[in-house]
């Protein structure tokens, strides 16, 4: 990435990075007017590989000796399923939660392991695209994380959200859940309606913002970090400490991106025993 004529300082080249292709640039910390295209198009195109990954899957599933691969599924999906058992409790239910969070485990993982493809490449490609269509390479933004969006995380916690409210209203029916709203936490009585309510309220925002803001901060965390370690390659000179900086920049990425790999499917884990955590609570009566 040039910058106006001249090779870009550590700062601009990070901004660079962390610079969204998008509709605009928002103009204040919430700005629902701005679309971040390289997440939507990134979050679809896996999702996608995600289902037929799971599709080819079960298509070869066979009773016989298993292959790795559906062995590995298999006991992706065992895994999940004990989860589940554990957690939500009404066997109709499991039927659709189970697979609901095998699928957000799958798709959040692959998510989170774009974190692990060298931080130039796909934006170089980009540039070399957005040159060719006669553009200022300069400005051809592209962040290829995900869930380095807060945007797509705080998305995918709402979408938890109006599941455990989908399955709030069919446990308990629409008058039992109104009557849950306005009698609990603190009892049934008219005085307390209102703090009833205001607690009710709180705890579906909390649960939402921090279901969110937790794997957004892990990879956010994690996608600047690699972005600082490229940067010791990038000091590279013909020098002892230009080659004492690549030798760190390569021992420290491939370090990194090795505890990495347990960084994404511990989030990935995590984001999905929230939602079967949350889900089960939907189920329960006060």
């Amino acid at each position: 990435m040039a910058a106006e004529g001249h090779a870009p300082t550590s700062g601009e080249y990070i901004v660079h990075h962390l610079t969204h292709a998008a509709n605009g640039k928002p103009a204040s910390l919430v700005d629902f007017s701005i679309i971040n295209y390289d997440s939507i198009i990134f979050s679809t195109l896996l999702g996608v590989l995600g289902c037929f990954l799971l599709w080819m899957a079960a298509r070869k599933a066979t009773a016989g000796v298993p292959g790795r691969f559906q062995a590995a599924v298999e006991i992706l999906f065992e895994m999940v399923e004990s989860q589940a058992k554990g957690i939500v409790h009404n066997a109709n239910s499991r039927k659709l939660v189970a697979p609901l969070a095998m699928t957000v485990f799958v798709w959040i993982f692959l998510l989170n392991a774009m974190d692990l493809l060298p931080v130039d490449l796909l934006p170089l490609i980009w540039e070399g695209v957005y040159s060719l269509a006669g553009h200022d390479p300069s400005h051809a933004y592209l962040r290829v994380v995900p869930t380095a969006d807060l945007s797509i995380t705080m998305g995918l916690s709402v979408g938890v959200l109006i599941v455990c409210l989908c399955y709030n209203v069919k446990i308990k029916g629409l008058g039992g859940w109104v009557h849950e709203l306005f009698a609990a936490p603190f009892g049934n009585h008219w005085a307390l309606y209102p703090f009833n309510f205001a607690m009710q309220i709180v705890e579906f925002v909390a649960k939402t913002v921090s279901h969110g803001m937790r794997l957004f901060g892990n990879m956010y965390a994690g996608e600047l970090i690699f972005l600082l370690i490229a940067l010791l390659g990038g000091a590279f000179t013909l020098s002892l400490t230009g080659f004492a900086l690549a030798a760190l920049h390569i021992l420290a990425g491939t370090v990194w991106a090795i505890f990495h790999i347990l960084i994404i499917t511990l989030q990935a884990f995590v984001f999905m025993m929230l939602t079967l955590v949350y889900v089960g609570q939907a189920h329960d009566s006060h």
